[in-house]
């Protein structure tokens, strides 16, 4: 192959995605500001030779020879994959080389049993990174050519795409039949091996070597091979030319509207659209457009990695049996799977899940293979009823039976030896004396008689009582107290907020947490109301009315009244309800528009240091707090700094007059939930903060409407009152030798690097804990970690609870790779991501989740996987769905906004990532969508994919995001369903502003209830439902969530993310 350039023009400038030299790799994704010392993984984008009919639009650099018709032929036939049959020699087999290119297409399921090496790479000059054919890049956003039909299949999700200003907006269909046979090993033939280059002057692009050459053609072959990005740092700075198109009149940023997913059926034109596109073709600008090439069948997304054949198969295998937690290191069902769970020594997937439960013995191996060692810790999870919550243990005034050395708990890693006199710690080793209370004799095996009647020896969870000595100050807690706070500005009373948080509160003052159901709450409350003033209200029994004490003077926060503050709402009710009949009709007619925030928090702080307890505050708030005052926030709301290297200052507080407030409240055990209800920026990102560190929530209720959002807003309100939750919480986690805590992700404080320190710690939150090797670990020993939750129970007693874990260590990758939870690996990595946009521009924190993905997958396909062809893309078993779901975090609101997500909305959705568990992080990354057809028996319809593809213009169909609940309604749906549903036999009569279904005495319309109810039930927030019908305008939010397909705002789809990812890992094997 010699001199012809055939490839993309060189690009030696920014390059897109980062790659860490070796010595370099992390363990858990690198740092953000780390200096690239190789090639970069991906070059921006760049023109591959384009399509031989039609004319060429002129470029800035010549191009040489077009590659000639037998080197195209020969090209071609290395991306023609076929399901071919599949082969039974286990798992990681790729079929066997032959003469031809393979025409099987699987990606690699599980470790292989043998581990061969990957063949060596093609040479090339490391001081060039590898230049790819790139395929001809059209805006193809518009209708797809009419030939091209609607296709059962999918591509990935809108709402979260690559760099945010690159023009990428996804390759057009591809022209491959690329349909690897799903089975245990499936490989994609996307993208051409790097073949050996040479270093050619920037005016020519650099040859690629045709000779073994295995890919797709460089020309008119658009979609199956890795499209190549722009980097956003260059996208807005080129003059138009091969690296970047002009964006098309009419469409903002250069991203056309989202139109029909990628592929979908035909529509018509819309403005700013060019006429018709076709895959083959560039369109530059609203030119003609160029003659098309001939139509060729498009990528099939029904044969790459399916997340809901994965969920069904995993619901099919494990939810018949209960998952038994006695086998060590053994990986838990999906969260998406329903199954019971028999604690027998680990504690129950519901509290911890792992990234990985066979952890590599050493450093290298972990950083080799790049795979997050982390866990999901969520202390004070609800569990169903069908199983046995903690149960809690006494030991009297001795407390807990703990190590001398390294303080952990009694557990069952714990080895009793000389006869039960003496124990062996299994965390380090060090011997301990039991104590004569708690000594008894061992049987034949070695363990006590008493094992079994012992939790702390027996299972994985358990709670001890804690002694005076783990209180502070050596002394017994009182019980908490609530404090309700109430904005009275003038925006707060006109949205109906202040009449329905008054009439709510009656009821809600009956369902105060308790430990036992039979007996009162002991949780006292108390009443605050507030503009640019505070008004306090004494109401202790003894009175017949409230009485209002106004504090004016907020620069100086004082509390005026101790007697009648907090009270008991038994003995108060009568004064209670008098005042929240009162406050609604006091502040009727206010005309104060400004608010404060700050006094408002040292308020609730100095009212619960006064009663010396812990507590949580209820903040209900309207609008930014611009009154003069301590924590006054200016508006800095700048949309210009989306997308730049200053946008990370939008996700950082405007100044630490909060950080250090948070640090008071968490010395006190004052836990704050902020209620938010605005309508323009209110500066989320510094409003959080207190509630952030103290392990409490904000909820957002954007433009509230009484009648539209009051549903949501009271059943939030009621669950946030009612649910189990500890106070003045301190969280430790300790692991055994070899390996330790180092990072730590969630709504908390750390004064240290060991304890994490919530003044609240509720049923819902988690905290995610990365862990680093210190030492080399034993395969045979594997490695233990204990997490310790000291707290205040609701009851206002003193406790602690203990969850175990024990993990097996592995010398082979191939057991690593075959031992990880994808889903957990989403959680964390996300975590992760969106914790460095506080110092990270956004561009680098996405190119570091490409890359780390790219590094995993690349070091399973080097060290585990048969050897392949090249063209083939292989992934493990247990991680096949890793790109799908990393794209839906890369094209998330937080990490690629579209024009309409403002930034308060942005932080919002980080601040509540950080404690999610992975059951609702999988939801927020990857919507349920169920196909509303036959809803009988008690099963749930079976979900499809989340794809515009995927919807019949004849259904409806419900969508699921976490947060929200979308009724999706076909323009040609069956009379008979929307009668069922809607009590409406027309499409044009269903009111598209409801936001409950009518209570239809039919059972199709009784079962759709009870589906949506369950679905709420499961979630931690009350998911507000919104009916969407088909051409509407409401459906550009609904196609939002199609996480498949491509997105308005430039995310790729599915499919084009996983060749760039194929291109990715190429780039690193070579």
């Amino acid at each position: 192959l010699s001199g012809s350039a055939r490839g993309p023009p060189p690009v030696s400038t920014n390059h897109a995605y980062s790659q860490y030299a070796q010595g370099d790799i992390q363990n858990g994704p690198p740092p953000m500001d780390h200096s690239m010392a190789q090639p970069p993984v991906s070059q921006p984008y760049s023109q591959g030779a384009m399509n031989l009919s039609g004319p060429h639009p002129s470029y800035p650099q010549q191009y040489r020879a077009q590659p000639s018709m037998q080197q195209m032929t020969n090209q071609m036939s290395g991306m023609q994959v076929g399901s071919g049959p599949l082969t039974s020699a286990g798992p990681g087999y790729a079929p066997p080389p032959s003469s031809k290119p393979p025409i099987s297409a699987a990606y690699s399921a599980a470790a292989p049993p043998s581990y061969t090496q990957a063949p060596p790479p093609v040479s090339g000059t490391p001081s060039q990174p590898p230049s790819e054919p790139a395929a001809p890049q059209p805006y193809y956003d518009g209708p797809p050519p009419s030939q091209q039909q609607h296709f059962p299949s999918s591509a990935p999700p809108p709402s979260q795409p690559f760099p945010s200003s690159s023009p990428y907006s996804g390759p057009p269909p591809s022209s491959q039949p690329w349909a690897p046979a799903v089975s245990r090993q499936q490989s994609f033939p996307p993208g051409p091996p790097t073949p050996a280059q040479q270093t050619f002057p920037n005016s020519a692009p650099p040859p690629v070597s045709q000779a073994s050459y295995s890919g797709p053609p460089p020309s008119s072959q658009p979609g199956p091979f890795p499209p190549t990005f722009a980097p956003p740092q260059q996208a807005n700075h080129l003059p138009p030319g091969p690296m970047q198109q002009p964006p098309q009149p009419g469409m903002q940023g250069g991203y056309p509207p989202q139109q029909n997913g990628a592929f979908g059926q035909p529509r018509g034109p819309q403005p700013g659209y060019a006429g018709p596109q076709y895959p083959g073709q560039q369109n530059y600008g609203a030119g003609p457009a160029p003659t098309p090439a001939p139509t060729q069948k498009r990528l099939d997304p029904d044969s790459i990695p399916s997340p809901i054949q994965v969920i069904e198969d995993d619901r099919a295998n494990k939810s018949s049996e209960p998952f038994t937690t006695g086998v060590k290191g053994q990986t838990p069902p999906l969260v998406t799977t329903n199954f019971q769970v028999k604690d027998q020594g680990n504690a129950s997937p519901r509290f911890i899940r792992c990234t990985a439960y066979n952890i590599p013995c050493t450093a290298d191996m972990a950083k080799q293979s790049q795979v997050p060692l982390a866990a999901v810790i969520k202390p004070l999870a609800m569990l169903p009823p069908d199983e046995t919550r903690p149960y809690i243990v006494d030991h009297g005034e001795a407390g807990p039976i703990r190590c001398n050395r390294c303080k952990a708990y009694m557990c069952p890693y714990m080895q009793f030896i000389e006869g039960g006199r003496r124990f062996q710690c299994g965390f380090c080793s060090c011997v301990t004396d039991v104590p004569p209370h708690y000594f008894q004799h061992l049987d034949h095996t070695g363990k006590r008689v008493d094992c079994c009647d012992r939790p702390e020896l027996s299972l994985g969870s358990y709670e001890f009582v804690a002694t005076v000595d783990y209180c502070k100050n050596n002394k017994l807690p009182q019980p908490p107290s609530f404090i309700f706070f109430i904005d009275v500005s003038y925006n707060a009373v006109k949205s109906g907020m202040v009449n329905i948080v008054c009439q709510e509160l009656k009821t809600l003052l009956d369902y105060l947490p308790r430990e036992n159901p039979e007996a009162d709450s002991v949780v006292r409350v108390g009443f605050v109301t507030y503009n640019k003033v505070l008004h306090f209200y004494n109401v202790k029994s003894s009175l017949a009315q409230p009485q209002m004490m106004v504090v004016s003077d907020v620069s100086d926060m004082f509390l005026p009244l101790l007697d009648g503050f907090l009270v008991d709402v038994n003995d108060s009710r009568m004064v209670i309800e008098s005042l929240l009949d009162q406050i609604p009709e006091m502040f009727a007619d206010t005309r104060e528009t400004e608010t404060v925030f700050g006094p408002v928090i040292q308020a609730g702080l100095e009212a619960l240091k006064a009663a010396d307890c812990a507590g949580k505050l209820f903040l209900f708030h309207s609008s930014l707090p611009i009154a003069e005052a301590p924590g006054k926030l200016k508006n800095r709301e700048d949309k210009k700094l989306v997308g730049t290297d200053k946008e990370k200052s939008l996700f950082q507080p405007q100044s630490g007059f909060y950080s250090n407030l948070s640090k008071e409240c968490v010395a006190q055990g004052c836990c704050v939930d902020l209620f938010l209800f605005p309508n323009q920026y209110v500066d989320v990102a510094t409003l959080g903060v207190v509630p952030v560190s103290t392990g409490g929530s904000v909820y957002k209720y954007t433009y509230f409407q009484a009648e539209m959002d009051r549903e949501r807003f009271l059943n939030d309100l009621r669950r946030d009152v009612q649910k189990p939750m500890g106070f003045d919480a301190v969280m430790r986690v300790r692991t055994s030798t070899g390996i330790r805590a180092t990072d730590f992700f969630g709504s908390f404080f750390m004064s240290n690097t060991t304890d994490v320190e919530l003044a609240g710690l509720d049923c819902d939150k988690t905290v995610a804990v990365e862990f680093r090797h210190d030492d080399k670990l034993s395969e045979d020993t594997g490695a233990l970690m204990q997490c310790a939750v000291l707290y205040t129970s609701c009851s206002g007693q003193r406790r602690l609870r203990v969850h175990n874990m024990a993990v097996n260590c592995c010398s082979q990758l191939a057991d690593l790779y075959r031992n990880c939870e994808t889903d957990t690996i989403i959680n964390f990595f996300s975590k992760y991501a969106y914790r460095s946009l506080l110092n990270t521009p956004t561009k680098t924190v996405r190119d570091t989740l490409v890359n780390q993905c790219a590094q995993i997958l690349a070091c399973y396909r080097k060290n585990c996987a048969s050897p392949s062809s090249a063209g083939q893309l292989i992934l493990p078993e247990c991680m096949k769905l890793l790109p799908v779901y990393l794209n839906c975090v890369l094209k998330s609101d937080v990490l690629q906004p579209g024009a309409d997500v403002s930034v308060d909305d942005r932080a919002y959705l980080r601040q509540l990532l950080s404690s999610m568990d992975v059951s609702e992080s999988h939801v927020f990354f990857y919507p349920r969508l169920l196909p509303l057809v036959k809803l009988d028996g008690g099963s749930l319809p079976m979900a499809v994919r989340n794809s515009e593809e995927r919807l019949s213009k004849g259904g409806v169909y419900l969508l699921e995001t976490g947060l929200y609940l979308f009724l999706w309604v076909g323009a040609n749906a069956q009379q008979e369903l929307l009668s069922n549903i809607f009590g409406t036999p027309t499409f044009s009569q269903i009111d598209p502003n409801m936001t409950s279904l009518p209570e239809l005495d039919n059972p199709f319309s009784q079962r759709l209830r009870e589906i949506i109810d369950s679905f709420r039930s499961q979630r931690s927030r009350y998911m507000k439902l919104m009916v969407v019908k088909q051409e509407d305008k409401a459906e550009l939010i609904f196609k939002h969530f199609l996480c498949e397909d491509k997105s308005a705002c430039g995310g790729a789809s599915y499919v084009d993310f996983l060749c760039h990812m194929h291109k990715e890992i190429r780039q690193l094997l070579s």
